[in-house]
C-alpha cells in the first residue's frame, strides 16, 4: 500500500466523523490536563503527547476503506485493516520523531528558543522520514524473503 496525499478524502468524510475526532481529541486533552494537575506537568505532557485522536482516526480509516471496497462488490475487511495498520505505523514512527524533537529542543533551547525550535523541527522531520523509509525498505526485504521461501517450499519434492 502506497502512502499518498489525496484531497478527495476530505469530501468523503462526514461532518459527524469530524465531530467524533474533535470530541475524542478534546477528552484526551482534558484528561492530560487533569493528570498534569495531579502529578505535575511533566507527567501530564507525556499523556498529551499521545496521539489524542488516533483511536477515532484508525476506526474511521478502516470504515472508509471497507465501505469503498464493498461499493465495488468486494469484501473490504482486509483492506480496511491494512489501512488502519498503516495509520498506526505512521503514528508510532511519528512518536519516535516526537522523542527526537523533545531531546533536541531540550538540549538547544538554552542557547536560543528560535534556534532550538528550528533544530528540533528539522530533526523531527528527518527522523520521521528516515524511519518511514527504513520501515518500507525492511518490509520489502522481509516480503521478498518470505515470498522466496514460499516458492522454495513449493518446489521441494515431498519425502
Amino acid at each position: 500500500m502506497l502512502v499518498k496525499l489525496s484531497s478527495s478524502a476530505l469530501k468523503q468524510t462526514r461532518w459527524y466523523e469530524y465531530a467524533v475526532r474533535f470530541v475524542l481529541g478534546g477528552c484526551a486533552t482534558v484528561l492530560a490536563g487533569v493528570i498534569g494537575s495531579q502529578f505535575g506537568v511533566s507527567v501530564g505532557g507525556l499523556f498529551l503527547a499521545l496521539p489524542a485522536i488516533f483511536c477515532a482516526s484508525a476506526t474511521l480509516i478502516e470504515s472508509h476503506e471497507r465501505h469503498a471496497k464493498e461499493k465495488a462488490g468486494l469484501s473490504g475487511r482486509r483492506r480496511g485493516q491494512q489501512a488502519a495498520a498503516l495509520d498506526a505505523a505512521g503514528a508510532a514512527l511519528g512518536g519516535i520523531g516526537l522523542v527526537a524533537f523533545a531531546v533536541v529542543f531540550h538540549a538547544t533551547v538554552g542557547a536560543s528558543i528560535a534556534l532550538g525550535f528550528i533544530a528540533a523541527l528539522t530533526v523531527w522531520a528527518s527522523v520521521c522520514v528516515t524511519a518511514w523509509w527504513l520501515r518500507r525498505k525492511l518490509r520489502i526485504v522481509s516480503h521478498n524473503r518470505s515470498a522466496h521461501s514460499t516458492r522454495h517450499r513449493q518446489r521441494a519434492p515431498a519425502s
